[in-house]
């Protein structure tokens, strides 16, 4: 049954995982959690067509209003470059450089191992990370698309390099044998990044770069989860086109970016706003003028 709803879901599947996972910023009921319903119906629906169910239990079921979610949100530049100076010191400052300049999803980031990320340019391919494994049961990412090779910015090549560098030192001086297909972020043990653990450092770092001058952010408000989310929202800012940011995310298409990420997105289809700007200008510079000729006039 969930081979079939996959099937027919396809992108609705996906994008009610990113709902379940709190990506589009729902809680557990709301418009997201009916959205889903319906997929979920459908799926059946559709399987019943086939012959592989006999009933269709989801007509059973009402799905409940539920309460307001937490919104979703996203730093903008400033905020990200406060959170990163103040992060700089932590051990998780690798780990949030690679949330925020590259796009995976937390759950992509912790298993991460060194023999998947490549730091040097080889046989003319630049650096690159390949997001093959999640912490999800038997280490799957969500989707097949979410399984990607993403090119690395500088920042994050120098980071990672600094890093790995440093853990070496650091299982050195312990006398312990470091793998070098080992995990890329771990605790000062060597143990696998808790996300309880994580959630709660990354909150102090926040409140360190809410003391910079200029930052307001409010700690107890934002996760890890929302550094996907700044990412989306500072390449859209940047004029990248959708499609490219829905394959840097492991969307399976821009779609579900746009269902899940879509008050992070800036409006892409600007040309015409832009020409009906420019064609009532001209009727509005003459209002304006006549308004001031008037007013001259009265004075």
């Amino acid at each position: 049954m969930v081979g079939e709803a996959a099937a027919v879901g396809g992108e609705g599947v996906e994008e009610c995982e990113d709902h379940r996972g709190g990506a589009a910023g729902g809680a557990d009921h709301g418009p997201g959690a009916g959205r889903c319903f319906a997929i979920l119906r459908r799926s059946i629906e559709h399987a019943q067509r086939r012959d592989k169910a006999a009933r269709n239990v989801a007509l059973l079921v009402t799905a409940p209003e539920g309460r307001p979610g937490r919104p979703s949100k996203a730093l903008n530049l400033e905020q990200a470059k406060a959170v990163l100076i103040a992060a700089r010191p932590s051990r998780l400052y690798a780990y949030l450089v690679l949330l925020l300049l590259s796009g995976v999803r937390t759950e992509e980031a912790r298993p991460l191992t060194w023999d998947h990320v490549f730091l040097e340019t080889a046989n003319g391919i630049q650096p690159h990370v390949a997001v093959w494994r999640s912490v999800r049961k038997h280490g799957e990412t969500k989707t097949r698309k979410s399984r990607r090779t993403i090119a690395l910015p500088k920042q994050v090549i120098d980071v990672l390099d600094e890093h790995l560098r440093w853990q070496k030192q650091e299982r050195a001086s312990k006398g312990t044998e470091r793998s070098p297909a080992g995990r890329v972020l771990t605790t000062r043990f060597g143990e696998p990044l808790d996300a309880a653990n994580v959630r709660r450092d990354f909150r102090g770092i926040l409140a360190r770069a809410a003391r910079l001058p200029g930052i307001e952010i409010t700690p107890s408000e934002w996760t890890p989860r929302e550094l996907r989310h700044s990412f989306v929202s500072l390449l859209s800012d940047h004029g990248i086109p959708l499609e490219t940011i829905a394959l840097l995310v492991g969307h399976s298409s821009q779609t579900t970016t746009e269902a899940v990420y879509r008050k992070q997105l800036r409006p892409v289809i600007t040309k015409g706003a832009e020409a009906m700007d420019d064609i009532f200008a001209e009727d509005q510079e003459r209002e304006e003028t006549g308004a001031t000729g008037e007013g001259n006039a009265a004075a």
